[in-house]
């Protein structure tokens, strides 16, 4: 589409339009949460107009606060405000569908080939590139959350908190909610957009959905909405279940699947990089569903996909549908592809109804700081989740054995060259993964 004019102001689109760029959207939103939420911003606040800069935060912020995958929300939010329910559905799928499909397809090459050197090789160069994006994953929204030295200070705390302490994330979530809470009633001008520096926000044209945009009548909360919202949510919820129960059992693979990563996406919080240390737990120690290094491969792969990083539980359901024989050992593709399907369901069926149920209150929220606020500060102790999650990567990689298994010294050179291009050359993630790659096969090759 032709660049707009700085005064002129969108045409209004069709569903149909909006599915064909959330479709693209979906086959090009690489680099986890912070690269897609950058695309989003890009493409939806600066080229097409589509919502203003405060009305993307303000979503943002809330979408930081729910459990699950933020950008996907994100998504979800703005085809939702722009289109009604069926919008919000489109947009939210056509962010998972492709990378669902991509996955199942890698996981299957993953455990067909996995041991040949070439792949070895391959996963050896992509592994401390991952550790380099989720450092600077951390840095991209450190540099829209941390405004000020109060937001520093919660994004410490918070990395301080977990790093030392194991404090469970959402008693990180619940005591920044307490912070930005508390600092509104006492220091407001700390928590409004800007973070107290008295900056304005950057002009990019009048928007479809701007600052001053009236609520659209589907977006007004009513209670009959949310009711009906959450009614159909968890009727889905419970046929699904019901079924895999009464089709193999609740012991089952599928149905203990099912029941594990709905807890994933109602108890977890932050997005992608806070949930996987959750998933790690359960997946690896509680149900053996794949092991230590596999996950830390899923996660490579999941980095290589478009879509929301928290696919990476795509992955985790084939193998385990797949290892543990689901249909038998003469049916391992269709267990694995079922058991991805599966997961992904109950991972994102949450996702939707936060959002659908909760979007008419937040758009009532639009502008008063006395509910910004606590999601202001969310947001800056999200960035210290992240670097948390970063030296965890950063330890599997460089001492794949632990501490007394010797220091790998080419992958933390690895990770260093890729977080240098990162933050110096602002190399896109697809380049930077098969640069990497490329690197990690010529030195298995070498050796």
């Amino acid at each position: 589409m032709s660049p707009l004019a700085p005064d002129e102001r969108p045409a209004p689109l069709s569903l149909r339009e909006a599915s064909r760029f959330w479709l693209k959207l979906g086959l090009i939103s690489f680099g986890g949460p912070a690269g897609q939420i950058a695309i989003m911003h890009n493409e939806l606040v600066e080229r097409r107009r589509w919502i203003s800069e405060q009305r993307f935060l303000h979503a943002l912020n809330y979408c930081m606060l729910l459990p699950g995958p933020e950008a996907q929300q994100l998504a979800t939010y703005i085809g939702w405000l722009m289109h009604r329910t069926w919008g919000g559905i489109v947009a939210g799928a056509l962010f998972v569908l492709p990378s669902l499909f991509i996955l199942i397809g890698l996981s299957w090459v993953y455990l067909r080939f996995g041991d040949v050197p070439v792949v070895a090789g391959l996963f050896y160069g992509i592994k401390p590139a991952v550790t380099a994006l989720v450092l600077h994953a951390a840095h991209r929204i450190g540099t829209r959350a941390l405004k000020n030295r109060w937001m520093w200070a919660i994004a410490g705390a918070a990395f301080v908190a977990i790093f030392v302490f194991n404090a469970p994330f959402p008693a990180i979530v619940a005591a920044a909610a307490c912070v930005g809470w508390i600092g509104a009633r006492r220091s407001p001008h700390v928590f409004t957009a800007g973070g107290g520096h008295g900056k304005t926000q950057v002009g990019y044209g009048p928007a479809l959905i701007d600052d001053h945009t009236p609520t659209p009548a589907h977006a007004r909360f009513s209670r009959s909405g949310l009711l009906r919202v959450l009614a159909v949510g968890l009727g889905l919820w419970a046929l699904a279940m019901a079924a895999l129960v009464a089709w193999r059992g609740w012991d089952s693979t599928l149905a203990q699947m099912g029941w594990f990563f709905t807890k994933a996406a109602l108890m977890t919080f932050g997005g992608a990089y806070a949930v996987l240390p959750y998933v790690y737990q359960g997946a690896v120690d509680s149900f053996q569903w794949l092991s230590a290094p596999q996950m830390i491969d899923g996660l490579a792969l999941g980095e290589t996909t478009p879509g929301p990083l928290i696919m990476v539980v795509a992955f985790v359901g084939f193998l385990g549908g797949w290892q543990h024989q689901v249909f038998g050992p003469e049916e391992l593709f269709l267990a694995g592809a079922l058991a991805a399907s599966v997961v992904t369901l109950f991972t994102f069926l949450p996702s939707f109804v936060f959002i659908l149920a909760g979007g008419p209150l937040v758009e009532a929220t639009h502008g008063k700081l006395g509910f910004t606020a606590p999601l202001t500060a969310i947001t800056a102790a999200v960035v210290g989740v992240i670097l948390n999650l970063a030296l965890f990567f950063a330890y599997h990689v460089w001492w794949p054995k632990g501490f007394d298994g010797g220091f790998d010294a080419a992958s933390a050179l690895i990770t260093l060259g890729a977080a240098f291009t990162l933050f110096r050359f602002k190399f896109g993630v697809f380049p930077l993964l098969g640069a990497c790659a490329a690197v990690g096969l010529a030195l298995t090759l070498l050796r």
